[in-house]
């Protein structure tokens, strides 16, 4: 930094100013110090900032080892955050969302001092582990327990499923199938409160869920069933993998989506837009969770944490070529 400094002409002090965003440098004097900077190939270094202010320009996040969409594009919209903002992501993958694999993760980045910490916690299992964390600790939770006093922020996965169940009944179908995930998702028994409260909203009737899992086996399972019941017209599936299943199911039994059956999705896909037919669907915002969970962390880093911090995140109805009033 004083090499810096001594080839701008300007003070170590100032250039830290500079390297910190602070508004009261002159713009000219901002720039030669930029200049130098890329002269000389400086970079600051991040442990020895570290060892100054305690904390490190690393966002530790916690996550479960999958390729799952969901999951998968909220780890990668947090990382294009952080990095905006100036932080570098350090991820923990755990095999398993329970206590002592959070635990473990969130002590091994907090031995590197990290700025603050998300958790990615979509189960059940997770829940636990959450209330034993530090709570000094700048920390969030996304798609987590809603029950438990940790900072969360999450999709509206009840708007999510109401937008999807209203979208099938305003086409004139008379009640609406779900295929849901893991029970043990919060995902799960959000799309599903989502899909009865407008059914029943509707004074529809409610069938029975056909639990399955995320994958599109799992779907076709349920398809297949599906596919053979008659009174069968509109489908809505907790993702869309599912929803490809049902598809798979529904044609190999001559059921034609969406003349004889309705087929809404969940989560967008890439691919979705290219299923035979084009998917209707619910998109997650995950770019605004993950800038929200960012400045939700920011926040406490400020000003202290605070652990009633909340935020939904409402979801988009995509409507594409998988949706049709049911045929006479």
């Amino acid at each position: 930094m004083r090499d810096v400094a001594r080839l701008a002409g300007v003070s170590h002090q100032t250039v830290s100013r500079v390297l910190n965003g602070h508004p009261n440098v002159r713009e000219q004097t901002r720039i030669r110090v930029q200049a130098a900077i890329t002269e000389l190939g400086y970079r600051p270094n991040g442990a020895a900032r570290a060892l100054v202010t305690g904390r490190s320009q690393v966002m530790g996040v916690v996550a479960l080892n999958t390729t799952l969409y969901g999951p998968a594009s909220l780890l990668s919209a947090f990382e294009l955050a952080a990095a905006d903002a100036g932080f570098a992501v350090s991820v923990g993958s755990v095999r398993s969302l329970d206590r002592r694999s959070i635990v473990e993760a969130v002590e091994r980045h907090l031995a590197h001092r990290v700025a603050g910490i998300v958790v990615i916690a979509p189960v059940e299992s997770a829940g636990e582990a959450l209330e034993c964390l530090p709570t000094d600790v700048p920390l969030v939770t996304v798609d987590g327990d809603p029950r438990r006093p940790v900072p969360l922020v999450t999709v509206d996965q009840v708007e999510g499923a109401r937008l999807a169940t209203r979208h099938l009944l305003d086409a004139g179908h008379r009640t609406v199938w779900h295929v849901s995930g893991p029970g043990d998702w919060f995902d799960s028994a959000g799309r599903i409160e989502g899909w009865r409260a407008a059914l029943r909203s509707a004074g529809a009737e409610v069938p029975p869920v056909l639990q399955a899992d995320w994958s599109a086996a799992s779907g076709y399972r349920s398809g297949q069933m599906l596919a053979r019941m008659p009174g069968v017209t509109a489908v809505f599936t907790a993702n869309d993998h599912l929803a490809l299943g049902v598809l798979r199911a529904l044609h190999e039994h001559g059921r034609r989506v969406p003349q004889e059956v309705s087929v809404v999705g969940f989560d967008d896909v890439p691919e979705a837009a290219y299923f035979i037919p084009p998917l209707t669907t619910v998109r997650p915002d995950f770019d605004a969770v993950a800038e929200a969970s960012l400045a939700l962390l920011l926040t406490q880093i400020e000003s202290g944490t605070d652990r009633t911090l909340r935020q939904t995140v409402a979801p988009t109805l995509i409507t594409r070529e998988s949706v049709a009033p049911p045929s006479s």
